[in-house]
């Protein structure tokens, strides 16, 4: 994580000091756990939560007992000792490390996951709202990047509402498949805590109980987690890309927002460039990077190794913040977004009404003629124009072969752009439940 590309929110799930209050709460409420069932006093865990339930951790104090014991939990519990006292023997019964550092992730990845919800949340409010403003704004549909036929400004964007409604799905079942409680003890077997410890700090903490944890929660749900951020990731790319090709100089049917005072090169004074749709697509690459990483820690080796942790440390605070980052960052090019109809209006019409060929191919094979002449017919009037000589409409009117067939009234019939965009209604209604 570095300052440019977080948000404060987010980094605070992931701060040492939330951390230290988690793993607390985790030994406090199993301490709670222990005293119903008659394992420790019910003075010492109520003492417990006394002593070091409003605590302030010293993170350089937890650092430097670490530096001798080489333990991060064991420096976390003999700092703990030093506010609670006698009472500190009774934390930590029976369970070991990864109890703590696993359901302390849960925790961490739930509230990311929250955050990440309500940023889609908003990212798909300022796509819909673009959307519905642009329904019926007709721009070019490309494919392979070469002009195809009409669409609308507004179905690029429903397109992008649909996918982005997807990944909120997606980081649903994601942030379920992720909240898994562990307090099982060395090996997973519980031998030396109860069961019943395990389903109070889950209740305790909104998790659900891992139902064989091993020592360690499996990975593959992490795995399922990071898979979900890199689908979103890409997701969020995909429609940056879009945004960086329609504010392309030959293109500008969009641009982003350009402030009073913002530059765009140190040397051109003219230039204003895609710079956020461009960091967009750099932030989903570092996203996604993080996703085989995840993928590899599945297979640890027996009940548990700690080849994991060290990714965990790395990738579950860094593809979070990263995530929300860009998610907020594309929510506010969406929102603030510059859109030019007449540009869009100039380029459908750039190449001379050939966004109708295939309309007139059709129409020749309800004539009679058959799909190969058809296309031939259209192809041999269609590539003068590719080549600037000539008006696609004017060529067809004067070959006889489509003369025969189709009457100028008709041909020119087939050049209404309405044509294309009469099922808009139909689309919006499949994306928004509203025509």
């Amino acid at each position: 994580m570095i300052p440019r590309y977080s948000r404060p929110e987010m980094v605070a799930v992931w701060e040492p000091q939330t951390r230290f209050k988690i793993w607390f709460e985790i030994e406090a409420h199993a301490c709670d756990a222990l005293a119903q069932i008659g394992v420790i006093p019910k003075e010492s865990a109520a003492n417990i939560w006394a002593k070091a339930g409003n605590a302030t951790f010293d993170v350089a104090r937890i650092d430097e007992i670490e530096r001798v014991t080489k333990h991060d939990v064991i420096a976390f519990l003999t700092h703990l000792g030093e506010f609670i006292g006698p009472d500190s023997r009774f934390v930590h019964q029976g369970m070991t490390s990864s109890d703590v550092l696993d359901t302390c992730l849960a925790v961490q990845m739930k509230r990311a996951s929250e955050l990440l919800i309500k940023d889609v949340d908003a990212l798909l409010a300022a796509v819909k709202r673009r959307a519905l403003e642009h329904k019926m704004t007709p721009v070019i549909g490309r494919s392979h990047g070469i002009h195809a036929e009409p669409v609308t400004f507004g179905l690029k964007l429903a397109q992008a509402y649909a996918e982005f409604a997807r990944c909120r799905e997606r980081l649903v079942a994601a942030q379920k498949e992720i909240a898994t409680c562990a307090i099982s003890g060395a090996v997973g077997t519980f031998a030396n805590i109860d069961p019943r410890v395990e389903e109070h700090v889950a209740k305790k903490l909104g998790l659900a109980v891992e139902p064989v944890s091993t020592q360690v929660i499996p990975r593959d749900r992490h795995a399922m987690f990071f898979a979900t951020l890199g689908v979103v990731a890409s997701c969020i790319e995909r429609l940056a890309t879009e945004i960086r090709h329609m504010q392309r100089t030959e293109v500008l049917e969009a641009e982003e927002f350009f402030s009073d005072g913002q530059k765009g090169s140190s040397a051109m004074p003219h230039k204003r460039n895609p710079v956020l749709s461009e960091n967009l697509t750099g932030l989903a690459r570092l996203v996604r990077g993080m996703v085989t990483p995840a993928l590899e820690n599945v297979a640890l080796w027996h009940e548990r190794d700690i080849s994991h942790s060290s990714v965990e440390r790395m990738i579950g605070p860094d593809a979070t913040v990263t995530l929300d980052f860009a998610l907020a960052r594309l929510t506010s090019v969406i929102d603030k977004l510059i859109v030019y109809p007449a540009n869009m209006q100039r380029n459908l019409d750039r190449l001379g009404g050939l966004v109708h060929s295939q309309r007139v191919l059709l129409a020749l094979t309800q004539k009679g003629v058959s799909r190969e002449d058809s296309y031939a017919f259209v192809q041999r009037n269609a590539m003068p124009v590719w080549r600037g000589e000539g008006d696609f409409l004017a060529l067809l009117k004067a070959d006889k072969d489509v003369k025969a067939k189709l009457s100028d009234a008709e041909l020119e019939e087939l050049f209404d752009l309405g044509y294309h965009l009469k099922h808009v209604d139909t689309i919006f209604k499949r994306v928004f439940g509203v025509a």
